[in-house]
């Protein structure tokens, strides 16, 4: 199912256009005081309601959107209406489901205002995120076709007979579809002029005209002609949109015309285009699209009229539209004639050129920092790693490249061989100079690591000290060791920094090594604390919060107000992230909530909006939303309500004992899809996620059921294959299972080695 909103000031031409299809039929009215009333009674009341507020946006006009072949009845149709439009904020508003058969795919069309009775306007946030959600929501309750993940091109509906159309027919479903198509195109594109808005809509059969009134205002119009029979009047753009206008697009063209940022777009697409000229030999100009996409990952569109090759159009990831020639006569196909002159010569590159020495460089870099990468046995440092390989070495990760693979195909079959010597007589040259960067970039890293210690020793961030070697925590949270008055990396002594600490007592055992990931987020995280700057805290990710799982003994020693601070910004970096995670779940500001409390973090209003706390940070600790996020869950009605309704919540997970970093991280391991990481959580370390229950079923659904099953199938032991079928049974009994029948479902994890009933006492029950 699709869901389109459209914004508008005015709701006479929607409403004559939702009555006025042939065919509709009223599926009902929504906060009316009878459903025996008539259109034009509903559309006054529509009409002097949304008139009380002075807003731009005062009317709402949603399209609910079936894929063609599927089929629900009024009734059901009008249900998903009512549901859609609660959740949507709609609720309590005055509303009409008109359903229209004029097209090949099941809809329709619901119009209401966003203004209330007492004249204020309804406060409704990230509205189109949230519509995704609900829809989501509503596919999967009904079992309806989900919407496609992908863009696809719209196709011009046909509106009644393939015959040429005048008159008020215009005045109807075309209008509509003008709104959305033009709608569409201005937000997708950056577009600079009429004339480039009408080369983008042509491909949906709109034409553009621009007009003049006698006093010399800019205007435009919009007409449909599909070239096979349907062909409307031209209407004047204010009567489409009041945001479709001439003189409202020009201001618009005039914005993108002059930004400062055009050239430096102009430039980097100049460069990208000239040095893939400087790699080929020749290009069939067919195969220029595809060369363009995976060798730069540049959109193109040939620009072909009558079998005639004009050049081609650049779609830029900046959103801005160019035509070749804009950027430089020199990349204009007519002018390139070595290059693209050959007839149907295949596309090839020249491997005499200097820019194909320096993609082989590349690949052959890129190969090495790969092998280290995925070493099964990851020890010492980049450097040391390519400065012991061999050419033979790094053949399976050449191969697999994708680099590799786009110069290979491209390279004739009779210069293959030389293609490949290349590489291997190149290889000695790349790692000398890539070994020679690395030890430069890992000295300097060291040195930091130096500089930071003394920064965090000199601020008393932790209190640690020489004394019974509580310094070692700060070493290895810091990815260094200390050893005969030297400090090095963990990992390796090729680099070492004189530190004069004399003999310090050291445990036989230090902790287990961590991922350089953490080790990272770490430095980030001091450097910020010991420099008094938020310089770094845009670089922090989601597992900053984590760093007191991953180093307990060394947060356990935090000063209380670097540990305040700490805590704040953490907050800030792990909500940021979750607001994204949540976004398919998020169906309304009360979801919003919801979804941050099964997390085991919570709301509370204070004088600078809204603060968020967390289960397992300090209570008087807390992270401050922007302005206008708090306005999202402010705009809730039952706000007071909704607030205290987070205690209990809370309450109980922490009864539970689930205000551990443990049980955040195994829900960030499913809801990263880490699916085996997060059952051994499970099962082995008995560690549970704090996760709303939807969001549960959503990834047992998208792949973790079957992941388990398959777990259980291998052949494991006794011990093993017990403790996987508990943590199945444990999610079961998270979703709401219960009894004998809830075992019955997972009755294909039963062998004659296991007897539930002596499990069911284990399994611990989540609270979502």
């Amino acid at each position: 199912m699709i869901a389109k909103i459209i914004y508008g000031q005015t709701c006479t031409g929607t409403l004559n256009y939702v009555f006025g299809k042939e065919g509709m039929q009223i599926l009902g009215y929504g906060n009316t005081f009878s459903q025996s009333i008539s259109p034009k009674f509903f559309a006054s009341v529509l009409y002097f309601q949304g008139q009380r507020n002075s807003t731009k946006n005062r009317y709402a006009h949603i399209s609910l959107n079936l894929p063609r072949g599927e089929h629900v009845d009024d009734r059901t149709f009008y249900k998903i209406s009512e549901e859609y439009m609660k959740n949507m904020g709609f609720g309590n508003q005055p509303y009409v489901v008109v359903r229209h058969n004029d097209t090949k795919h099941e809809h329709v069309h619901i119009v209401t205002t966003t203004v209330k009775e007492d004249g204020k306007v309804l406060e409704i946030f990230n509205s189109h995120k949230r519509s995704m959600a609900i829809r989501q929501h509503l596919e999967k309750k009904y079992g309806l076709t989900p919407a496609p993940t992908k863009k696809q091109t719209s196709q011009l509906p046909i509106y009644r007979l393939p015959e040429e159309q005048f008159g008020t027919e215009a005045e109807k479903g075309t209008k509509y579809y003008l709104q959305d198509v033009l709608n569409s195109i201005n937000q997708k594109y950056k577009v600079r002029s009429f004339d480039e808005l009408a080369r983008l809509v042509k491909r949906y059969h709109i034409e553009v005209r621009q007009t003049k009134s006698e006093t010399g205002r800019i205007g435009v119009a919009y007409g449909l002609n599909n070239q096979n029979g349907y062909k409307t009047r031209f209407i004047n753009g204010s009567e489409v949109h009041r945001g479709l206008s001439g003189p409202k697009l020009q201001k618009v063209f005039d914005v993108h015309s002059k930004s400062k940022l055009l050239p430096m777009y102009r430039k980097r697409l100049l460069k990208q285009i000239e040095t893939t000229y400087d790699l080929f030999q020749i290009i069939r100009p067919h195969d220029l699209e595809a060369v363009l996409k995976e060798y730069q990952d540049i959109d193109i569109k040939l620009d072909i009229k009558e079998d005639v090759m004009e050049g081609y159009t650049i779609y830029d990831k900046s959103r801005y539209v160019f035509k070749a020639r804009e950027l430089g006569k020199n990349i204009r196909m007519q002018n390139r004639m070595e290059i693209f002159g050959q007839g149907n010569e295949p596309t090839q590159i020249n491997i005499e050129s200097k820019q194909f020495g320096l993609e082989v460089q590349k690949t052959i870099k890129e190969a090495l920092t790969t092998s280290y990468l995925k070493s099964p046995k990851q020890s010492g440092l980049l450097s040391e790693h390519i400065g012991n390989m061999q050419f033979k070495d790094i053949v399976p990760n050449l191969l697999a490249s994708e680099r590799y693979q786009f110069l290979e195909r491209f390279i004739p079959r009779n210069q293959r061989v030389e293609f490949r010597k290349a590489m291997e007589n190149e290889f000695p040259m790349v790692r000398k100079k890539m070994y020679e960067q690395e030890t430069k970039k890992e000295k300097e890293t060291l040195e930091k690591k130096f500089k930071l210690i003394g920064k965090v020793l000199e601020k008393g961030i932790f209190n640690v000290g020489t004394e019974k070697g509580s310094i070692r925590l700060l070493f290895q949270a810091l990815g260094v060791k200390y050893h005969d008055n030297q400090l090095s990396f963990t990992q390796s002594d090729k680099y070492i920094v004189p530190v004069n600490l004399g003999n310090l007592t050291f445990p036989k055992e230090m902790e287990k090594y961590v991922s350089s990931g953490f080790v990272r987020q770490n430095h980030l995280m001091l450097e910020m604390l010991s420099e008094q700057s938020s310089e770094n805290s845009s670089k922090l990710t989601a597992s900053a919060i984590f760093l007191p799982m991953i180093f307990p003994k060394l947060y356990d020693r935090m000063n209380p107000d670097y540990k305040k601070q700490y805590e704040s910004v953490a907050l800030g970096s792990y909500i940021k992230n979750a607001e994204r995670m949540h976004a398919p779940f998020e169906k309304s500001a009360k979801d919003y909530i919801a979804l941050f409390n099964a997390k085991g973090f919570y709301f509370v209003r204070g004088e600078k909006g809204f603060e968020v706390k967390s289960i397992y940070t300090d209570n008087k600790t807390s992270c401050i939303l922007p302005k206008r996020t708090s306005q999202y869950p402010g705009s809730i009605p039952d706000l007071a309500t909704t607030l205290q309704g987070q205690r209990p919540l809370i309450k109980k997970l922490v009864e539970e004992g689930r205000n551990k970093l443990e049980n955040l991280w195994a829900g960030n391991l499913m809801e990263r899809g880490l699916y085996d990481k997060f059952a051994y959580m499970l099962t082995i370390e008995n560690v549970h996620p704090n996760l709303h229950r939807e969001v549960v079923q959503h990834h047992m659904d998208n792949g973790l059921r079957k992941y388990m099953n398959q777990v259980i199938e291998r052949k494991t032991s006794m011990q093993q294959n017990r403790l996987l079928k508990q943590g199945v049974y444990a999610i079961n009994s998270l979703l709401g299972g219960r009894g004998k029948k809830t075992e019955e479902v997972y009755n294909g994890f039963k062998d004659e080695f296991t007897n539930w009933s002596k499990y069911k006492v284990q399994c611990v029950r989540l609270f979502i």
